[in-house]
This record gives structure tokens, sequence and C-alpha cells, in this order.
């Protein structure tokens, strides 16, 4: 029934063409053959399920343009914020996507983005291939930019890399049933999260099937809760305070899509990350192999690679470097200071793991992206130093401070088990997990600082767990 609807879509627009001319016809026959088993469901809970098959060009034009007015409302995000945070015009953003990152893109993925862009274009709106490759590359842009103002001797407008998500992996001793657990919430701002609420079930023609979360019109899940059907699952949180990039190297945002799709190992995973990488959006990656029961976690800085694994314990994350040569060598990070909030989430996560090992399930899982208690106030109050961050309730977002990372939370949340990956599936929760809503008038009226963003900025209602597995 879902796949008729969208066919029978899809078959209106052709009969009107073909009325119109052969023209027409020739174009809403390709359409359809484009479109061929791929599928969009109405929304549910705040997230919108769709399906994508076949060649790189077929997935690509399936997302652009079942996803068409979604991808242009995020273009307009993406531009608003590049440009505000960086003081450059999207042009320059336009020209470092076709001549610094499309000669390292791979035939595959400049297919997929380009099917993307025909998609839009078959809807009948104005984005060009350039925007799409600049809108899969947003969460690369700060790291790039701080690079490219350096070498010209520019005083960069940039921010500090952003802290995004609180994650965990565990498994043996510290779960309930002894098998993987794994859980991630989003941290970015309330304008892309508001957006940020898209359910992949991708099928390429090569390589694993995937199902993840996303924003319109990437190709990778930009924010990495990902799994494939060779039961290897992903995440990560950023490493806080990183600086460095490559321009020579391949794009984050292809080599974490070609990782989800064709690995069948930790090992796998962390060749296809290493190989050329590129320093951007720097991360701390939680993997999960449920047929081996083992976990990962790969520290992939740009200079400084550590993977360790097990499997028996855990790996958190909270945006807080690891390696003590990568923290003196790649960041500004300042790891004694608690009242940091990666420090402050990170001491929470142990607590957690400790106070309930052996009793980890996803029930726990969901209540530790809904935890409210603040390590440095040694209290419950929901801010930007608890796990289900909440920077707009901070008091220190009154008077003259300013929120280093932009006015941002916790803005959805996913978790699995190995039981539920084994069949392709997942629990999401947009918006907070606490069940906690954000209203933009609210949030606007009370930091006026942040009223550039007032045109774009909508509701984020907080809606309930709610399970998602890949079509049948």
């Amino acid at each position: 029934m879902r796949r008729q609807w969208v066919l029978l879509t899809v078959l209106a627009f052709a009969a009107v063409a073909f009325s119109r001319s052969s023209r027409s016809s020739s174009r809403a026959e390709t359409t359809v053959a484009e479109l061929e088993g791929a599928f969009r469901q109405p929304a549910k809970n705040g997230w919108t399920f769709v399906h994508l098959q076949g060649t790189p060009h077929q997935i690509g034009f399936q997302n652009g343009y079942l996803l068409a007015p979604e991808i242009e409302d995020a273009l307009k995000v993406t531009i608003l914020e590049q440009t505000h945070d960086s003081k450059k015009d999207w042009q320059f953003f336009r020209d470092a996507a076709q001549n610094m990152m499309w000669p390292h893109i791979e035939q595959e993925y400049r297919e997929e983005l380009q099917g993307i862009t025909d998609g839009v274009h078959a809807r009948g709106l104005k984005v060009d291939l350039w925007d799409v490759v600049a809108l899969n590359a947003a969460e690369e842009w700060s790291y790039y930019v701080k690079e490219y103002d350096g070498e010209h001797g520019i005083k960069t407008a940039s921010r500090a890399v952003p802290e995004h998500c609180s994650a965990f992996v565990a498994t043996g001793s510290y779960t309930k049933d002894g098998r993987v657990v794994i859980a991630h919430n989003n941290w970015t701002n309330y304008l892309d999260g508001e957006r940020w609420t898209i359910i992949f079930d991708i099928v390429p023609a090569k390589g694993n099937r995937m199902l993840m979360d996303g924003l319109p019109g990437v190709i990778h899940s930009a924010d990495d809760f990902v799994m494939n059907a060779k039961g290897i699952i992903i995440t990560e949180t950023t490493i806080g305070h990183f600086y460095g990039y490559d321009p020579a190297g391949i794009p984050e945002f292809v080599r974490a899509r070609k990782a989800a799709q064709y690995s069948a190992s930790i090992d796998d995973f962390t060749r296809i990350m290493k190989e050329g990488n590129n320093g951007g959006y720097a991360n701390t990656w939680l993997i999960a192999d449920i047929g081996k029961n083992e976990i990962g976690r790969l520290e992939l800085g740009l200079k400084n690679v550590t993977l360790e694994r097990k499997t028996d314990g855990y790996f958190v994350g909270s945006n807080f470097p690891i390696s003590e040569t990568l923290i003196r060598e790649e960041t500004d990070f300042a790891p004694h200071d608690m009242s940091e909030s990666s420090n402050a989430r990170h001491l929470r996560w142990e607590q957690l793991m400790a106070k309930n090992k052996g009793k980890i399930d996803l029930a726990a899982a969901q209540r530790f992206l809904a935890d409210h208690y603040d390590t440095f106030e040694k209290k419950e109050d929901p801010d930007e130093r608890t796990l289900d961050g909440h920077i707009d309730l901070s008091p220190r977002g009154d008077g003259d401070w300013q929120p280093p990372f932009g006015m941002a939370g916790a803005v959805q949340n996913k978790a699995t088990d190995a039981s539920l990956a084994a069949n392709m599936s997942l629990v999401a929760a947009a918006g907070h997990a606490c069940g906690t809503d954000f209203k933009a008038v609210d949030h606007v009226r009370a930091h006026p600082e942040f009223s550039w963003q007032k045109d774009l900025q909508r509701d984020m209602d907080a809606y309930p767990w709610t399970t998602f597995a890949a079509a049948k």
C-alpha cells in the first residue's frame, strides 16, 4: 500500500506530462524508472521513513525526488548557519565543494550526489550539484574554514569545533543478556535538529543494506547512527576542541558512507575510515559487531589514530579526547576542567555504567539518554553538562554569556540492541528524550542574540520512542 501510494502519485505526474508532449512523457517515464521500488511513508512520531534502492544514481534520485521540499529547506538552514558563523558567502562553500572535495570523491558517490540533484530538479526545485555536495559536507566546514583562514592569514570568525552527541556501547557482563546494546543522542543546533528526522532504509546495488537516521539530501547519516546487514552498528561523538584538516584527503562524509556500506567487521570500518583521512569531523567512533559480540572504539584524529576493542565491557562518548598525545597535538581541550560539558558528561557515563553493570538493556539506554544529572553541580539540572543536553535552559545562557557552540541541545535519540539489529531495527525518539518540547517563539524571546535564526526556526516537540525496521 505504501509503495502503491508513491507509484500512483508518480504515475499521475507521468499522465499529466504525457498529455503535454512526448518529450515530457519521456522524462516522466525516466522518473518512474528511477523511482522503482522506492517509497516514503507518512510522518510517524516526528520521523519520516524513506526506502531507497538500486544503483547509486537511482538511490540519489529517489532521495532527491521523495525529499525535495525538505532538501530545499535543509539547504536554507545550512546556508544560513555556515555563512553566519564563518562570515563567508555561500559561493565560498560551493567553490570548495567543487574544487577541493569533488576530485577526492569516488565515482559511486559522485553518481549518487548527482542523482540527488537530478531528483530535486525533477520536482521543479532549483538546487545544483555543488549545493548538494556542500550540504553533505556541513559537518566538515568548521574544520576546513579554520585551516583555510590560518593558511591565508585571516583572523577566523568560525566558532570552535562544535561538541556533538552523547553515546555508549556495551556488551558482556555489563548488559542484561550479555549481548550488545548501543545508543546515541544527537547534539546540534535546534535549527538543524528540527529537521534531523529522516530514517533511511537503503538497499544499494553493491555493498550492504543500511538503516540510519539522517538529514534530507545526505548520503551518510551525518550524526552517525547506522547499522548494516552484516551486523555492524556504528555511532560516534565528535572530538571536542579539535583542529586540523587536510584538503587533499577524502571528505569524511564519503568515508563514513563507504564504511557503513562495505564494512563486515570492526577492522573493515577502521581501514575505510583511515584511508584518505582528511581530519574533517574528527570523531571517536563506537562500533559493534553483533555476530562476534565485539565492540570497538576508534579515536580518529588527523595525526593520531587509536583503536581499542572488547568482548566484555563498554565504551562511552561525550566529545572528550582520550589519547594524551592527541590532546596535546591536535586539540586545545582542558581534560581536567570538570565544568566542561564533555568532562561532566564523561563522568556521568562512568557513573551510569558502574551503577547499571549487568542491567543495561534497551530501556536503560533510553533512560540514560534522558538523564539530567549535572556532575559538576552534583544535582539534577538540565543544562549543557547533562547527557540530555539543554544549553537553552542553562543559567549560563542568561546575560552576556554566549554558548560556545551555539544554542544547541540533544535534538533526537536512537538505540538498538543485538536482537533488534539482527532484524535491521532500531528505536528512535525525535526531540528531547526527557519529553521537554522546544518552542521557537519562547527561544528567540529568551535569547534575542539568536534572532538571526528566527525566520527558519520552528518548534521541536518531543515524541515517544518508536520502533523502525528495514522494509520487508
